[in-house]
């Protein structure tokens, strides 16, 4: 089991309240836990990451075991706490202003 933290207006679109967990085997990716996630959550497709070229939106960041991975290829595997659902994979919406 995947654990997903969204951020707050994230939750708000999808409806939820907390965590989400997804089921998930063998190696996870960033781009395998976006589409598990957007496929369960059809509302968040396009919120996360551009509709046509998948990139990651421009004020969301991802982290997991205290470490930014953000800027990682969508396809490198995740560590294995966030496969094994022991450290989330954290969806953290930027904040940017002066």
């Amino acid at each position: 089991m995947i654990r997903v933290t969204l951020p707050a207006h994230l939750r708000t679109l999808a409806k939820v309240n907390g965590e989400v967990a997804l089921d998930l085997d063998g190696q996870v990716t960033q781009a395998d836990i976006l589409t598990a996630l957007e496929s369960r959550y059809p509302m968040l497709a396009g919120a996360i990451r551009d509709h046509g070229t998948l990139k990651r939106r421009p004020f969301i960041r991802f982290f997991a075991c205290g470490e930014d991975l953000s800027h990682e290829p969508p396809n490198a595997p995740l560590p294995d706490e966030v496969a094994k659902g022991t450290e989330p994979f954290m969806v953290i919406g930027a904040i940017a202003g002066g």
